[in-house]
């Protein structure tokens, strides 16, 4: 099955004010060990920003990708403006043109952005590979980051009425067809 991988919102606005997301660095460095993984196999890289008015404003610095990302000619960019990444982006359109069949989806924020975009994912008939260790948030007044990590690691995969599959693997584990 062709895959393609999907960063979601890792951007200098998102990442770089204190506090930064939890075990921020750690999802980068998964993430761009899943971004190599996938050049390796010829499948594509899709890199999301968010825009928003204020600190993510279009090609302002907080909306820029985050420095440490490996970010490769020929990787795809799109921007969206609400927590679906498919909705009104085009997303849809190029994951179609490149012949993908599933998505392995990561970045920020867990319980916004990267739920939205798995459900949407499914939604669009697409199977869906949740990097469980290259997602993250801030920790929450109801709950630790890690906490709401563990909970949509766990409860993502549980749906299946969308009549595709919802997988959460270490980054380690996910491999792209070549």
């Amino acid at each position: 099955m062709n895959l393609a991988l999907v960063v979601i919102d890792v951007q200098r606005g998102l990442f770089e004010p204190e506090p930064s997301p939890v075990d921020a660095d750690g999802v980068i460095e998964r993430i761009n060990a899943l971004s190599a993984k996938a050049r390796d196999a010829g499948m594509p890289v899709v890199f999301v920003q968010h825009e928003r008015t204020g600190d993510l404003e279009p090609q302002s610095t907080g909306w820029a990708l985050h420095p440490a990302l490996s970010v490769a000619e020929g990787d795809h960019r799109i921007r969206k403006s609400t927590p679906d990444s498919f909705l009104r982006t085009g997303l849809d359109e190029v994951l179609s043109f490149c012949g993908v069949e599933g998505v392995v989806l990561c970045g920020y924020a867990t319980e916004f952005c990267v739920d939205t975009t798995t459900r949407s994912a499914a939604a669009h008939g697409y199977h869906v590979v949740l990097a469980a260790d290259a997602h993250t948030t801030h920790d929450k007044a109801h709950a630790t980051a890690d906490q709401i990590r563990t909970h949509h690691n766990a409860t993502l995969p549980a749906i299946r009425s969308f009549g595709v599959g919802i997988r959460a693997l270490p980054a380690a584990e996910i491999a792209f067809a070549g």
